[in-house]
């Protein structure tokens, strides 16, 4: 299994480009509501700005795109809207898949898949099947994800797989390879559109130090100026790390001579 570095166990390589990016695509329903049109217009709407951001994301170099589609919460939401978010899920996955595979993009979905319909759960199985050897970008979908269910899924599995383990014995390095994104490096940059600012317990685990950029923007209109907004914004931060400024400062210059 490939193994990513912890920031908070090493100092990860850093870029002006953001290996991984991390999205909660707000703003859906308020961008449908402004215009009288029923709020599951947005999320058609949205789907537009998705297939931007992928293409744009693979054009540039982004290795890793993560989009938070449905929270473990969002099922609160009224029975109609999440019935066409479930339709509209189904028919996004059969319209898409064959287009990422032609663009190098591989797609996995993270989250409890058990509570969606067999059908999605089968388009899900053959989508990440059908696009498994492509390395342009990987591509994420978090659906019926919760950050604090990722933590305690990964908790369960571990202990499964490690009876008779002491506490003191139990380490980042051993946890690591449970949770649903082992695969890949932690988010560098989380964007969020809409206007909210938290992170609404998307990646709680893997965000411990990601940059957070958060856009009044609603999503149906974050496209590829918007992206590089936020890529401008990221690539004007410093990332220590716990370090100092003048430890960051010595290191590039030795990294100079």
């Amino acid at each position: 299994m490939t193994t990513h570095t912890s920031s908070t166990l090493a100092v990860p390589q850093v870029s002006a480009i953001p290996r991984h990016v991390a999205i909660i695509m707000d703003g859906n329903g308020r961008w449908a509501s402004k215009r009288f049109m029923p709020r599951v217009a947005g999320h058609s709407e949205g789907l537009g700005a998705v297939r931007k951001i992928v293409e744009e994301c693979r054009r540039i170099g982004v290795e890793y795109l993560t989009l938070f589609a449905f929270s473990s919460e969002n099922w609160r939401r009224p029975p109609e809207e999440v019935g066409f978010l479930m339709k509209l899920f189904l028919k996004s996955l059969k319209g898409e898949v064959s287009r990422l595979a032609e663009n190098d993009i591989s797609l996995r979905l993270i989250g409890d898949l058990s509570r969606f319909d067999p059908a999605i759960q089968e388009m899900v199985k053959y989508s990440e099947e059908k696009t498994a050897n492509c390395r342009g970008l990987t591509f994420t979908i978090a659906a019926n994800y919760g950050g604090r269910w990722d933590i305690l899924q990964a908790m369960r599995r571990f202990v499964e797989a490690n009876p008779g383990l002491k506490p003191e014995q139990v380490t980042e390095e051993l946890l690591q390879p449970y949770f649903s994104m082992a695969y890949a490096p932690e988010p560098d940059l989380f964007i969020r559109t809409g206007g909210e600012q938290r992170v609404s317990n998307f990646l709680l685990w893997q965000l411990a130090y990601t940059e957070l950029y958060f856009t009044d923007v609603l999503w149906p209109d974050f496209d590829e100026s918007e992206l590089h907004q936020a890529f401008q914004w990221f690539s004007q931060r410093e990332r220590r790390f716990g370090r100092t400024s003048a430890q960051l400062a010595s290191q590039v210059m030795s990294d100079v001579v």
